[in-house]
Parts: structure tokens; C-alpha cells; sequence
């Protein structure tokens, strides 16, 4: 059974800078759509996608819902019918990652593959470049 994706190309769309490809799945749109309905804010919610600092690889992959949006440190972008933001700095580091959602007896929660990620700690939670 294979899982219906949607791929964005993200970046600056007006010059020669590179994009950046982002792919949610449907089964990660619905839960966040699930999330944000669930919220009732009054305001949008953006699915915030980010690399920060951490973890005993190096760096770690954030998702968390924001109502804020930085005209000049996020781009925003629709994928699946949801609203995602990402930092200019995170994009440097997201090319080609894939966001999904598990429910399964073993897993439930979000994920994220990385395939620009040269190593990942033991747990699977930060990874290095």
C-alpha cells in the first residue's frame, strides 16, 4: 500500500537561489489538520518546520504550530492543504526531507527523514551534516 505525497519546492522563487523540496504525506497532513482544528484558535496556526541545535548528533528537526510568521526570516507554503513556515536558516538543512505520521501499534507521532543527514544518533532523534 503505497502512501500519496505531495512535494513542494520551497525557496526564493524570483531569483537563481536554490529550492528547497519538502514532502508532507497525507497521513501527516490529516493529523495536522486534525491538530489545528482541534485547537480553535482564533488566528491561523502554521506548521513550523525547523532545525535547531541539540541532541547527542548535532542538530534536531522541530515541528511545532506557531500563529507567527516572520516576513523577513520565514517563507510560507501550502503542501496538502496545510500552511507550513520555515526559517530561512532551516532551509540551509531540509532539502529533501519527507514528513509523515505513524499509527502503528509500535509508533504513533511525527517523523522526519532527512536524506542530506549524514549520520543520526542511536535513538533517531538528532542527526549530524
Amino acid at each position: 500500500m503505497s502512501t500519496a505525497t505531495e512535494t513542494c519546492s520551497v525557496g526564493v522563487k524570483t531569483d537563481a537561489k536554490p529550492t528547497v523540496a519538502i514532502t508532507l504525506t497525507d497521513k501527516a497532513a490529516s493529523e495536522v489538520k486534525r491538530i489545528v482544528a482541534e485547537q480553535n484558535s482564533p488566528e491561523p496556526l502554521y506548521l513550523r518546520l525547523r532545525v535547531v541545535g541539540g541532541g547527542c548528533s548535532g542538530f534536531q528537526h522541530k515541528l511545532d504550530l506557531d500563529p507567527l510568521v516572520n516576513e523577513k526570516l520565514d517563507d510560507t507554503y501550502e503542501i496538502n492543504g496545510v500552511a507550513i513556515v520555515v526559517d530561512k536558516r532551516s532551509q540551509l538543512y531540509l532539502d529533501g526531507v519527507t514528513v509523515d505520521f505513524h499509527d502503528d501499534l509500535n509508533k504513533r507521532g511525527f517523523s522526519v527523514s532527512n536524506p542530506t543527514a549524514k549520520s543520526t544518533c542511536g535513538c533517531g532523534s538528532s542527526f549530524s551534516m
